[in-house]
């Protein structure tokens, strides 16, 4: 049985939203900043008794509370965690600090909304992770769209208005679909209960449509091609801890929907659309690959990566076998750590030099070689450098995907190969030969300070842990990764042997 401490999944999920309240309430934009930065971190510690209480080989939802929220339709509160979600929850009370002691930093106009927007965006996807109830995990799966959409629309770049309304509107459309299936489930099965509707077996029509609906509205956010589009100008327009948190977390709310509900509560019409689903990120493997190898804006190639990246997620989670998707989990983790790091590391050059463009720069190894030293193991990071902690994900994924299908591994490997020349063109591009530029100096470029490196360290430390003991967190998904695939085995094969008299008589009939 697992440990239990009262509220504590309540506390964590709510913490960000009452300093939210009181970063508006509080009159200095200096306090503002430092309750902010104390909000999150408070929220990181709090999240560590995850960790540290964690019960050691147990599958199910640890952590469990439970309040009746509306009880003619049998709406609940209900909030938990399993091995599939924990180091999504761990991941997003991690990232979160970083990205407000950067806006801190950088960060000047409205700092007071800004703040309190944060925050909000934190525990709508603190939500989303631990809710048990599939009409809680809408409401903050919607919430989430609010705070990034202002962040985005005010704090952003030059074109922000036309990326906000872009990222709103393909994912507020994706999302509507999904009351629809809501309801269908809820009409079918008679509950919301997240975890009972894993194992209750439900009619192949119901599955299929509910099925599509989900998908539709988890492939925009993952995102997954060709439903992409929206994610390179969210990406470029968005504030730079905005970027951070996006790719970081607010794209794993997709990657973890198919988890958590398409892939285990439809399992027929997951088999049936399984062979599309992984056609489509290898396709996104691919394409977001060679379009970032061709990319001046160093902000735009990282996001295009992050198309590519994803694409392994969805390949190990759509593989249903359990090397496929715990890679998948851990992955998940990774590519919020890297392309997070990524994403600091652009913003950090961008705040000195206030600009993008690769062809700017050259040379920056002399200059600066901390910054440009740091770059390189984020860069290998990303690309799957052996010992770090991209390789321990892609390689598992593409284990899993070579039994689900040899073709789609073959392909998702000739992706490595790619990463590794986008993400190494761009480096040669930015740091080495001559400096050109008299912009890029060392008199006129300074290096990380004590607060930079204090943002930048924590990431690469991470990625070595993960690298060279990733036994630390396969000990805690696989558990619940098992048991999930077992369910839905079991509801397959159930469905299988239903189906065949009916199938015996129709023969005879014939």
């Amino acid at each position: 049985m697992a440990l239990s401490i009262p509220y504590l999944l309540t506390v964590i999920t709510f913490l960000p939203l009452v300093g939210a309240v009181l970063v508006t309430l509080v009159p200095s934009d200096g306090t503002k900043k430092w309750l902010a930065l104390a909000t999150t971190g408070g929220t990181f510690l709090v999240s560590l008794l995850l960790w540290t209480n964690w019960q050691q080989g147990e599958a199910g939802m640890q952590f469990v509370e439970e309040a009746v929220w509306f009880a003619p339709l049998g709406v609940r509160y209900a909030l938990g965690v399993d091995g599939i979600s924990l180091f999504l929850v761990l991941l997003t009370t991690f990232l979160m600090p970083i990205a407000v002691y950067f806006s801190m930093l950088y960060v000047h106009k409205r700092i007071g909304a800004y703040m309190a927007l944060m925050l909000l965006l934190e525990t709508s996807m603190l939500g989303v992770f631990l809710s048990l109830d599939l009409v809680l995990f809408f409401v903050f799966f919607e919430a989430s769209l609010i705070p990034m959409y202002f962040l985005i629309g005010e704090w952003g770049g030059q074109n922000r208005v036309y990326a906000a309304v872009k990222f709103f509107l393909y994912t507020f459309a994706g999302s509507a679909l999904m009351v629809v299936a809501l309801l269908i489930v809820y009409f079918s099965a008679g509950t919301f209960d997240i975890v009972a509707l894993q194992k209750t077996p439900l009619p192949l029509a119901v599955q299929t449509w509910a099925f599509l609906a989900f998908s539709l509205a988890f492939a925009v956010k993952t995102p997954l091609f060709p439903f992409h589009t929206w994610l390179p100008d969210a990406h470029v327009q968005a504030p730079t801890a905005g970027s951070i948190i996006l790719a970081g977390v607010l794209l794993k709310m997709g990657t973890y929907g198919f988890l958590r509900l398409a892939m285990p509560i439809f399992p027929q019409a997951a088999e049936q659309y399984g062979p599309l689903l992984g056609t489509l990120a290898v396709v996104g493997i691919l394409y977001g690959a060679l379009v970032a190898l061709v990319q001046k804006d160093l902000k735009s190639l990282v996001a295009y990566s992050s198309v590519a990246h994803l694409g392994y997620v969805m390949l190990g989670v759509v593989s249903m076998n359990a090397q496929g998707v715990s890679g998948a989990v851990l992955q998940m983790v990774n590519h919020g750590l890297s392309t997070g790091a990524l994403f600091l590391m652009v913003g950090l050059l961008y705040e000195r030099r206030h600009t993008r463009l690769l062809s700017e720069f050259g040379g920056l190894w002399a200059s600066v070689p901390v910054y440009t030293g740091l770059f390189l193991v984020v860069a290998m990071s990303s690309a799957g450098l052996p010992g770090l902690n991209g390789f321990v994900g892609e390689f598992t994924i593409m284990l899993g995907a070579y039994s689900y299908s040899p073709v789609f591994a073959v392909l998702a490997a000739a992706g490595v190969i790619l990463a590794a020349w986008y993400l190494l063109t761009a480096f040669r591009k930015l740091a080495q030969g001559p400096i050109t530029n008299p912009a890029n100096d060392k008199a006129n470029l300074k290096d990380l300070n004590a607060g930079e490196l204090a943002m930048v360290l924590p990431l690469v430390l991470l990625f070595f842990v993960i690298g060279l003991f990733p036994n630390l967190f396969f000990d805690k998904i696989n558990p619940s990764v098992e048991a999930m695939l077992a369910t839905r085995s079991a509801l397959i094969q159930q469905a299988t042997a239903e189906q065949m008299p009916a199938l015996a008589e129709t023969v005879e009939e014939q």
